[in-house]
């Protein structure tokens, strides 16, 4: 079973040859000068993924320690 599942992962990854076919057809189906551009829009749309990510994970955990101070403040008044 081992050997069956290193031999479909050995041929699931492109090796060299195939990834220089893949960059010569990309080359040739967008051109050389659009390439810069769309590698910046590729770079843009990662960026604003990881600060969309980033910035939902810093809600979070503003929402947890906002949970622990209400209590807090009710105790407070209710003194």
């Amino acid at each position: 079973m081992n050997q069956f599942l290193q031999y479909d992962l050995l041929f699931a990854m492109p090796g060299v040859t195939e990834w220089i076919i893949i960059a010569v057809l990309i080359i040739f189906f967008f051109g050389g000068k659009k390439i810069p551009g769309l590698m910046r829009g590729l770079g843009r749309g990662m960026r604003e993924f990881k600060d969309a990510k980033n910035k939902k994970d810093d809600n979070v955990g503003n929402n947890s320690s906002e949970k622990n101070r209400i209590p807090q403040e009710e105790n407070q008044t209710e003194k």
